[in-house]
Parts: structure tokens; sequence; C-alpha cells
């Protein structure tokens, strides 16, 4: 089955807070680095003193608090995983 492909948008505010739209899931968070899956996509979010505000997985809706430095789209999911376990 195909992946639902939905539209995401990113938002930084001066730096200190981060919204996006169209996220499948939060897959790990601490208080320096968020990783999250977007249409398939790995985003990894790197900062200081990162809280996760909010997420519904229904909508997609995804909020986070902290200095943001970087966002990083990377590979799909999967082929993340297939190098991780080489």
């Amino acid at each position: 089955m195909k992946e639902e492909i939905r539209e995401s948008i990113l938002t930084i505010e001066q730096q200190k807070k981060l919204t996006m739209s169209g996220v499948k899931s939060v897959d790990a968070f601490s208080d320096t680095q968020i990783l999250l899956t977007v249409n398939g996509k790995r985003v990894k979010i790197d900062g200081k003193g990162l809280r996760v505000l909010s997420f519904s997985e229904g909508s997609g809706n995804f909020a986070a608090s902290g200095e943001f430095l970087s966002v990083r789209y990377g590979e799909s999911k999967g082929k993340f995983l297939s190098r991780l376990l080489r």
C-alpha cells in the first residue's frame, strides 16, 4: 500500500518556536534532538533545550520550543534503518 503524501509546512519563529504540518510520527526526542517522519522521510531537528509542545497524529500538526540550530531532511525511513543495521 502506498503511503499518503501530506502537505508539509515548516515554520520557525525567532529560532525559538517550531511548528510543522504533515508529520506522520515523532520517532525520538531529547533536549538536543528531535526525529520526525514526514512523507516517508526522516527529519532531524538539532538544538538546545528542545521540548515537544504538541503532536496530533490525526492532523499531523507538531509544535516544539527551544533554541533551534538545524533542521535536516534525510533519506527515507527504511533506507536509514537499513544503513544503521549494516
